[in-house]
Formats: structure tokens, C-alpha cells, sequence
């Protein structure tokens, strides 16, 4: 069985071929600028290289970067530090410069790994089913978009679904992001959330990931407090966390 160590680990080796850095550099007490390069490693949602993406462990602050940009990150994370510079006022200034190069802050997210000692499973109404590829093509639809997703449906690999007799209620879904990680999305059909689908459904995709020997990992908008309940309910802990810089473009047609 894996440990939180190993586990820990393993996700501060992947953000580091996803930053082009050092492992060991998420566990200094300094914070580190590097220069952003592709890596066919890195998690394959991700758009390389970055123009600026910050990244902390709760050590330090360590930005991947463009080279026109890195000497404002340099002084930004020097200035305020591995928790003020994830702040609004900081990102707001941060903001400010990054439009100066046609980008904007975009994404800001909370990322889970499982304590093994910690992990139980959750019972729920509901009949569970552990569902291969086969199993779950007919489930790509708007509602569980979330859990599976049409547009990368070649990462999709695993998934533990809640059945209502033959409906399927709830659906936690694993994708092959990386080589070690997989990523767990859920979606619970409203009529039958509060019912436990959510923490059932996760905490079963998050034992069966383990059992393959890779590492399930959970990731949620620091808003969405629900999510953030049922990643600690099913034995998950905060591990790091990630600000994203995009085009700005892409972020007004997001808006």
C-alpha cells in the first residue's frame, strides 16, 4: 500500500516535469522562478509552455515562466511571499502586469491527495458498480460532464457509477492526465445529492486507483466548498496549489 509519503512525492515529481524544475525545489524554503519548456511528461491538459503559472506546496512559491516575464515573477513571489502572493490584492497587481503582456490571471485551483490511513469507504442507497471503458460510453452527457468528458474521452479509463435500479445517479470518473496521476471528476444527478453518492462514488474510484498503483488525485475551484467537503470526507488532504496565466482572450471568452 502506498503511503502519503510516496504518494506526496510522486506528485511534486509530476509538477515538476509540468514546471521544468526540481522536485526538491517545492520543498525549499526559498521561492524559485524557472523558464517554462514542453515536456510530452506533463499533465496533458496543460498548455506548455507557460507564460506564468505559480505553484505552492506550502513551502514556497515556485513560478514557471516566460523569460520576458520571469523578472517581475522574481520580484512578485520575493515581495509577497508563498501565501500573500495567492491573495487578491497581490493577484490583482500581478494582473495588472501580466496585461501589459496580453494575459490574464485565469485559473486558481486546490488540488487533493489521498491519505491512505485516512481513506474509508462510504456507503449510499444506491447499487455501485466499478465500470470500465465499455461501461461508461453511453454516460457522455451534459450532466456528468464532470466525471467523463467527450472531448478527452481517450483519458477517461476508469469509473465508479451509483445506480437507482438502472439509472445511473452518480458518477466519479478517473482520467489518465499523466503516467502516475489520474484525476477524479464526480457528478450527482440534484435529486439525489445529500444522499452520501458523492463520497460513495468518489471514495470507491479513489480505492481502485490506488490498486492499480497509481495516484488518484482531486481538484477544486477554492469556491466550491461542497467539493472541497467531500474530497476531505472520502480521505483527501489539500496538497498544493496552482495559478494559471492565460491569454486574455481566452479568459474574456470565458467571461
Amino acid at each position: 500500500m502506498m503511503t502519503y509519503e510516496k504518494i506526496l512525492r510522486t506528485a511534486m515529481e509530476q509538477s515538476a516535469v509540468d514546471l521544468s524544475c526540481r522536485p526538491e525545489d517545492f520543498c525549499s524554503s526559498g521561492n524559485k522562478v524557472v523558464i517554462s519548456h514542453r515536456n510530452e511528461k506533463a499533465r496533458k491538459y496543460l498548455e506548455l509552455p507557460f507564460f506564468f503559472q505559480m505553484v505552492s506546496y506550502g513551502n514556497n512559491a515556485v513560478v514557471s515562466t516566460s523569460e520576458d516575464f520571469a523578472p517581475f515573477a522574481g520580484n512578485y513571489i520575493n515581495r509577497y511571499g508563498p501565501v500573500r502572493a495567492f491573495e487578491t490584492p497581490a493577484v490583482l497587481a500581478l494582473n495588472d502586469e501580466l496585461m501589459k503582456y496580453g494575459h490574464k490571471v485565469c485559473f486558481m485551483a486546490r488540488y487533493y491527495l489521498p491519505v491512505p490511513e485516512w481513506m474509508t469507504e462510504h456507503d449510499c442507497p444506491f447499487r455501485l458498480s466499478v465500470m470500465e471503458k465499455r461501461d461508461f460510453e453511453q454516460y457522455y452527457l451534459p450532466q456528468f460532464g464532470n466525471a467523463v468528458c467527450a472531448r478527452h474521452s481517450e483519458r477517461d479509463v476508469l469509473a465508479v457509477g451509483a445506480f437507482d435500479g438502472e439509472k445511473l445517479v452518480g458518477l466519479a470518473g478517473a482520467s489518465a492526465d499523466c503516467e502516475s496521476m489520474w484525476q477524479i471528476g464526480v457528478d450527482v444527478l440534484p435529486e439525489y445529492r445529500r444522499q452520501s453518492v458523492a463520497s460513495a462514488v468518489t471514495s470507491g474510484l479513489a480505492k481502485e486507483i490506488l490498486a492499480l498503483g497509481r495516484v488518484p488525485f482531486y481538484c477544486t475551484a477554492w469556491s466550491n466548498v461542497a467539493s472541497e467537503r467531500n474530497a476531505v470526507r472520502c480521505g483527501f488532504r489539500p496538497a498544493w496549489v496552482e495559478l494559471t496565466a492565460k491569454k486574455t482572450d481566452f479568459v474574456n471568452n470565458l467571461n
